[in-house]
């Protein structure tokens, strides 16, 4: 028998999950909490990526590895860290990856040069992926009803959903304010109260008879995330070397060898087994391509109102208030909604939302703010609906002691979704606007700038300024326009399609209980 403190509760006693533990709602409280700062982190640096560029004047390649380094170093980890949270203890894992989370938050802060500033975001996300798998794996184990279980996901989606959303609302009070630091000196103070709170009120729960870990099969599933997101990232932006050919063939042998490995294992990091379940994979492919699409969205919508509409960084913040509204409507009417309309319909529903936003972005001619203002509803939706339900069938698919592993599934789709998004829908948007960037009144060193992204026409066309430099704006705007239009229906094709093998996947009057 265990000898957990008094208000720890292990897995390794046999009745451990018969009842659920006093003051679970102050221990959702701790855990969304954490979830808020890790989900704002994935979007803050959208609004204050201006400022941070006049900074320190990081190239177009420097600035997408600042943006997505972390939702890909996050997605990358998750699989590793729900299998050691698993092994040695959820609260145990959370807490020290919260205290990673708040010393990488000083690291970037006090960045001086790119370099370190894509470090401290790497960091960042190794903390984050510490903490995510922990935070749905403790929900499942700690509300044992199932009604009460979905509510909770419910709440934690809300939080998740709404940080990603109104980072850059925050991000743009704080960069206006203080500077483009105070995105992550934000972070310390809540990380000292959280890690507070979370050792005084989290039980631990760990998985019984679990065997050593494999770490093999633990670097095979981290070298092959990475690999992957270099590969697209650099075959999406056009005329790849040969280098970033072989590492994208590398890493689908590296991530078919880990399939391999865990069908082989007795006791597997990951039970890719789970994913015979019809739901557990229509759940898992929605979560991944849905935030791909939003991922990428939120990131080129964030840039569209500073640079095309010149709207300062708190001014663009609030801009993007439709999509957090609707996240935070979705997900809490979801559990609501699952009760009365099924699991099938609903996120069916939610992608079919998510498509409709990209199909009126793509084929509006004139894109105002106010048919974007109804897109980032839309994309708020589809988050708040279709992931929420996803994430219920996900945790409610598995026995408790593979609970790490759904949390696991759940959060490096959606976190990869995101980082992938940003990498291969951005790294396709830059491709095209220089290719509309053509006509410019420009030669040599100021040419290639204004064609290297929007961030540096936007320059180019302050430091040059008359005539030449409101055609060099005006030529930016027509091209920034015409790439989003084509990754929108790049997008809409997309999730309308994972939409469609949803509604085939799901089994007819499938439940998202504990049962399964």
């Amino acid at each position: 028998m265990d000898s957990s403190p008094p208000n720890e509760v292990s897995e390794d006693l046999p009745d451990a999950a018969a009842s659920a533990p006093t003051g679970r709602w102050a221990m959702l409280a701790v855990l969304c909490a954490s979830l808020l700062l890790v989900a704002m982190d994935a979007t803050i640096l959208n609004v204050a990526l201006p400022s941070l560029i006049d900074h320190m004047s990081p190239s177009p390649m420097e600035q997408l590895w600042i943006v997505d380094l972390y939702g890909l170093v996050l997605g990358g980890l998750l699989i590793t860290c729900g299998a050691i949270s698993d092994r040695y203890g959820r609260k145990r894992l959370f807490l020290a990856g919260f205290v990673l989370f708040g010393l990488a938050s000083i690291v970037a802060a006090t960045a001086h040069a790119p370099a370190q500033l894509i470090v401290g975001r790497a960091l960042l996300g190794v903390g984050g992926a510490m903490v995510m798998p922990s935070t749905l794996s403790l929900i499942r184990n700690i509300f044992t009803d199932d009604k009460e279980r979905t509510l909770a996901i419910g709440i934690w989606a809300s939080v998740a959903g709404a940080g990603a959303a109104i980072g850059p609302l925050i991000g743009g009070h704080l960069v206006e304010s203080f500077g483009w630091s105070a995105a992550f000196w934000l972070n310390v103070p809540v990380v000292i109260i959280t890690v507070a709170a979370g050792v005084w009120l989290l039980p631990e729960y760990r998985a019984p008879h679990h065997g050593r870990l494999d770490w093999t099969s633990a670097l095979v599933s981290v070298l092959g995330v990475v690999a992957l997101a270099w590969g697209i990232k650099h075959v999406a932006k056009g005329n790849p070397a040969a280098t970033d050919l072989v590492i994208l063939v590398a890493a689908f042998l590296l991530l078919g060898l880990f399939a391999y490995r865990q069908l082989k294992s007795p006791d597997p990091l990951l039970d890719v087994r789970l994913f015979r379940n019809r739901a557990f994979t229509a759940a898992a492919l929605a979560t991944l391509l849905a935030m791909l699409a939003i991922g990428a969205a939120l990131f080129l919508i964030s840039l569209w109102l500073q640079y095309i509409h010149g709207y300062s960084p708190s001014e663009a913040g609030v801009r993007t208030l439709p999509a957090a509204i609707a996240v935070l409507f979705g997900s809490l009417s979801t559990p609501w909604l699952m009760q009365r309309l099924g699991v099938r319909f609903l996120m069916g529903f939610g992608l079919g939302a998510l498509t409709a936003g990209f199909v009126v972005l793509a084929a509006v001619p004139d894109t105002t703010y106010p048919i974007v203002a109804f897109v980032l509803f839309c994309l708020g939706i589809g988050d708040g609906i279709a992931i929420t339900t996803a994430a219920a069938v996900l945790v409610a698919a598995v026995p408790a002691e593979r609970a790490g592993q759904a949390g696991a599934v759940e959060e490096t789709n959606y976190e990869l979704g995101i980082g992938l998004g940003v990498a291969l829908l951005g790294s396709i948007h830059g491709r095209l606007f220089t290719n509309h960037m053509t006509g410019l009144p420009l030669q040599g060193a100021e040419l290639d700038e204004a064609r290297g992204s929007v961030g540096g026409a936007a320059y180019v066309a302050d430091r040059v300024g008359g005539t030449a430099g409101d055609q060099v704006l005006h030529i930016a705007q027509h091209a920034y326009d015409a790439a989003l239009t084509t990754t929108s229906w790049i997008s809409a094709a997309m999730v309308g399609t994972v939409a469609v093998l949803t509604v085939i996947l799901v089994p007819r009057g499938f439940k998202a209980t504990a049962s399964h």
